[in-house]
C-alpha cells in the first residue's frame, strides 16, 4: 500500500514537472507592444510562437474597445510548434485601446493602440508641453531676482515657501522613485500590466529643480531683511499633520502592510493637497498689507502661462484622442491647473487693480 501511494505521488509529480517544462519552454514574441495610428490607418505586426505544447490550439484576441480598433484575424489557429503569424491592426476611431490574449499563459500577447484624429495636433501638443514646462521652470527666478535686488524678502509669505518646499520635495520623491528605482517600477507594472510609466525624465528634472529653487529662496530669507515674518502656527500644524501621516505610512511599509508604491502615491496626494492651499497665505498677506510689494508679478505671469497652456494641452489631447474622460472622469490634474490659474488671476488683480496705487519696488 505504501509503495503504491509512493508510485502515484511520483507519477503526479512527474506529470506536473513535465507540464511546467512545456509551459516554460513556450516562447512568445510580438514585434511591438505599442502602436500609434491615425484614424483610417492600419499596421501589420508579427506574432512568433516557439515550442508551443499547449492543449488549446487557438489564441483568441480580445479588443478592449472595438469602436476604436479592429484586428484581423481575431482567432489564431496553431498547427505547428513553431509559427509566425501576421496580425493587421486597423484604426477605426480615435482613442486608446488594448488588444490582448485572455489566456493566462500568454500574458505577453498584448498591444496598446493609440489612435489620433490629426497627427499635427500631436506636434502642437508637444510644443505646448515644452513651452509650459519652460514657463513653470523659469517662474521661480523673478522672485529670487526681486529678493536679490531689494535685499529684502518683506512681502513674501513664509507659509507659502514652507508648503512649496514640502510639496516639491514630495513630488521629487515620487518622480525619482517611479523613474529610477527598478523595484518600484516593477511594482507599478505588476499592478498595471499594460500601463505606461506616468513619469518622464522632464518630470524628474522639473520637480528637483523646483525644490532647489525654493531652497535658494528660503536661504535668501535668512540673509536679507525679513521684518517680523515667520512660518505661522497654522502652517506648522498642517505640516505636522502631513509629517505624521507620512511617518505612519513609512512604518506600514516596513511592516509590509503597504508597498513602496503606495507610499509614493501618498506623497503625491500630500503634494496635491499642498497645491490646493499653498496660495492662500500669500493672497491673504497681500490683502492684509493692501500691497503686493515683495511678491513677484513675473512669477505669477509665468505660472499663469504654464497653467493655461497645460489646460490647453489637456483639451487638445482629449479632442485628438476622443478621451474627454481624462478630464471629466479624473478631474484632479485639470482641477488643480484651473485652481492655480484662478489664483494667478486674483494675484494679477491685486497687483494691477486693487493695490495699483501702492509704489511697486
Amino acid at each position: 500500500m505504501f509503495l503504491s501511494r509512493m508510485r502515484i505521488n511520483l507519477q503526479s509529480t512527474l506529470l506536473v514537472w513535465i507540464f511546467y517544462i512545456s509551459i516554460a519552454n513556450c516562447d512568445v514574441q510580438i514585434s511591438t507592444h505599442d502602436i500609434e495610428l491615425t484614424v483610417g490607418d492600419q499596421q501589420h505586426i508579427s506574432l512568433k510562437i516557439s515550442n508551443y505544447n499547449e492543449k488549446e490550439k487557438q489564441i483568441n484576441l480580445t479588443i478592449q474597445h472595438d469602436d476604436i480598433v479592429d484586428v484581423i484575424p481575431k482567432t489564431i489557429n496553431i498547427e505547428k510548434q513553431n509559427e509566425t503569424f501576421d496580425i493587421l491592426i486597423k484604426a477605426i476611431g480615435a482613442g486608446h485601446s488594448n488588444v490582448y490574449s485572455t489566456s493566462p499563459d500568454l500574458k505577453d500577447v498584448y498591444v496598446r493602440v493609440t489612435v489620433n484624429k490629426e497627427p499635427a495636433l500631436d506636434t502642437v501638443s508637444l510644443v505646448i508641453g515644452w513651452i509650459y514646462f519652460a514657463a513653470w521652470s523659469i517662474s521661480f527666478y523673478p522672485q529670487i531676482y526681486i529678493n536679490f535686488r531689494r535685499k529684502s524678502v518683506v512681502g513674501l509669505n513664509f507659509d507659502f515657501l514652507a508648503l512649496n518646499l514640502i510639496g516639491f520635495s514630495l513630488y521629487s520623491i515620487f518622480n525619482i522613485g517611479l523613474y529610477f528605482i527598478d523595484e518600484i517600477e516593477e511594482e507599478y507594472f505588476a499592478r498595471y500590466p499594460r500601463g505606461l510609466n506616468p513619469v518622464q525624465l522632464n518630470d524628474v528634472f522639473f520637480a528637483v529643480h523646483a525644490a532647489i529653487a525654493t531652497v535658494v529662496t528660503i536661504v535668501q530669507c535668512f540673509i536679507y531683511e525679513r521684518d517680523e515674518q515667520r512660518v505661522s502656527i497654522t502652517a506648522k500644524g498642517i505640516i505636522t499633520v502631513f509629517a505624521v501621516f507620512l511617518s505612519i505610512s513609512t512604518i506600514l511599509v516596513f511592516c509590509n502592510v503597504i508597498s513602496w508604491l503606495d507610499l509614493l502615491y501618498y506623497c503625491s496626494y500630500v503634494k496635491l493637497t499642498i497645491t490646493l492651499i499653498k496660495y492662500i497665505p500669500q493672497a491673504y498677506m497681500n490683502y492684509r498689507r493692501k500691497s503686493t510689494v515683495g511678491w513677484s508679478i513675473g512669477n505669477i505671469f509665468l505660472d499663469f502661462t504654464g497653467g493655461t497652456l497645460s489646460i490647453l494641452q489637456m483639451i487638445l489631447n482629449a479632442f485628438n484622442y476622443d478621451d474627454w474622460i481624462s478630464i471629466f472622469g479624473d478631474p484632479t490634474k485639470f482641477g488643480l491647473g484651473l485652481f492655480s490659474v484662478v489664483f494667478d488671476v486674483f494675484f494679477i488683480l491685486q497687483h494691477y487693480v486693487f493695490y495699483r496705487h501702492v509704489e511697486q519696488i
